[in-house]
């Protein structure tokens, strides 16, 4: 059985108890927490900062269960404080770099795993000149920005594109993918390649974290 990693958007969690519902959602069986950093200038949204993160690694979990997601322009900066932190991973999107190749390399020369996002509009045919330092590809399912839509469809295709452009290269590279990710279309975005799944508010609006994570790895069981 293919091993498949979880990872709650804490973008969805109940702020006034954040601490309480990180604990809640990594003793249910997830495996990371997605931490989104948005800039309202890249995306029209403001999130948390590095100061959010501190107290999360200081009084809940260790940053290698961190999972970032910069959504920010410039990135460069923003790479370094969080590189610092030994956070598990850092992805950012292409178009926020100066230069693509070496943010991937400061990501990994502080042993964190470098990834790149794919927008649901973006192009992938540039992905193979970053292969062999890349560890994960971030696909999104929904625009960039804003918690809670609905899955775009033709994003499982550019799912099945970039899993095929991985086993081409013969780097060994995970999938992630984040958005509208539910308990209905879960299957069909398995099914396509992916690796990581990022949910955010199917988990975190649900009563009982433990039975819709339980849910969540009853559906993916078959893969």
């Amino acid at each position: 059985m293919k091993k498949f990693l979880l990872a709650p958007s804490i973008l969805a969690a109940n702020f006034s108890n954040l601490g309480l519902e990180i604990i809640r959602v990594l003793s249910a069986g997830c495996n990371l927490i997605h931490f989104d950093v948005m800039d309202n200038h890249y995306v029209p949204n403001l999130s948390m900062g590095p100061l959010i993160l501190d107290s999360i690694i200081k009084y809940i979990v260790k940053s290698s269960y961190i999972d970032v997601h910069l959504m920010a322009n410039p990135v460069e900066k923003l790479i370094n404080i969080f590189a610092k932190k030994k956070v598990h991973s850092i992805s950012f999107h292409p178009e926020t770099s100066k230069n693509i190749l070496q943010s991937l390399s400061l990501i990994k020369n502080y042993n964190c795993k470098a990834g790149l996002v794919i927008n649901p509009n973006d192009s992938i045919d540039f992905l193979y000149d970053f292969m062999d330092k890349l560890d994960i590809i971030v696909v999104m399912l929904v625009n960039p920005g804003f918690g809670n839509q609905k899955l775009i469809l033709k994003t499982i295709n550019k799912v099945k594109k970039i899993k095929k452009m991985i086993k081409k290269s013969g780097y060994n590279i995970l999938i992630e993918v984040d958005g509208g990710i539910t308990i209905d279309n879960i299957n069909k975005i398995a099914k396509s390649g992916a690796d990581i799944f990022v949910i955010g508010s199917t988990i975190f609006n649900s009563k009982n974290y433990l039975k819709i994570i339980q849910k969540i790895r009853q559906k993916l069981k078959n893969f």
